[in-house]
């Protein structure tokens, strides 16, 4: 039997986590001394909250290995397969917590991916895992679709501020951005892994004009694009996004998500953007 595990940072909602039994591996939110598990002992809303009236930014660290130990001792048994997807290592430590956790599991197939992506990409990646593994697909299989998937997965966003991206260490090339914040307001993008500058518009307005602009042209036409709209605090916003992009696609059920804590603490608060897959 397959068995899919994943993270917190996919924002995988807990229906689709329940309806096919996936285990989703909490990310650690430390706010001073105090630390929370992400999305068991703090949500999205609590976190922002607390984000918010915060004097020092909180830090993130990556799931302690013996938390993918629980799971693999309960699921990786005789004829099992564990199928462990998680995000960019760029951007997290807990591919390698996993690769240690099953470090101690000689004798089981224990498999972990790096996706290269992060949130609603990786959220559809894990989806489709669970439903190739449920229509009878061998572990092979479903590895090497997600291995072809995983170039065509496109997210970008913007952000408020890269102030948060700056002291969280996740800015990557969007380095170079640091200084002229006030004059721009920057699209960025996962790529390779990492977060980098795409473009840079003069006002809000005319950059998430070119977020749409740039997600027509290269999604995937219907549901496979397996569109996802992200937001941080900023849902009203992340409504009207889904309605016009969903409709200019053909895309019925657009998923919005909100940003977990890990990744809002690196991102900051008002973020919005876009995952999707291009055509193959």
């Amino acid at each position: 039997m397959i068995h899919i595990i994943t993270d917190s940072t996919s924002g995988l909602p807990a229906a689709l986590a329940q309806q096919y039994h996936i285990p989703v591996i909490p990310q650690v939110i430390l706010f001073g001394d105090e630390s929370y598990l992400e999305g068991v002992e703090m949500d999205p809303a609590t976190f922002l909250h607390r984000l918010r009236a915060a004097k020092e930014l909180p830090k993130t660290a990556a799931p302690p290995p013996g938390l993918f130990v629980e799971q693999f001792q309960r699921l990786a048994g005789p004829g099992n397969t564990v199928l462990c997807i998680h995000p960019s290592a760029e951007l997290s430590g807990t591919v390698r917590s996993a690769l240690t956790a099953a470090a101690d599991f000689a004798d089981a197939d224990i498999r972990v991916l790096d996706t290269r992506t992060i949130a609603g990409p990786l959220a559809a990646l894990v989806l489709l895992a669970a439903q190739w593994a449920e229509q009878g697909e061998g572990a092979d299989t479903i590895m090497a679709r997600l291995q072809a998937l995983i170039p065509r997965s496109h997210l970008y966003f913007l952000v408020d501020t890269l102030e948060f991206l700056q002291k969280g260490g996740r800015i990557g090339g969007a380095a170079a951005l640091i200084g002229s914040v006030l004059q721009v307001k920057p699209i960025l993008e996962l790529r390779d892994g990492r977060v980098e500058p795409l473009e840079r518009e003069r006002t809000q307005r005319k950059a998430l004009a070119r977020l749409k602009e740039l997600t027509l042209a290269q999604a995937a036409r219907g549901a496979e694009s397996r569109l996802s709209v992200l937001h941080a605090g900023a849902p009203q916003a992340a409504q009207a996004l889904a309605g016009d992009l969903g409709q200019q696609l053909g895309v019925a059920d657009v998923m919005i998500m909100d940003l977990t804590p890990a990744i809002v603490t690196h991102a900051g608060p008002g973020v919005l953007g876009v995952g999707f897959f291009a055509e193959g």
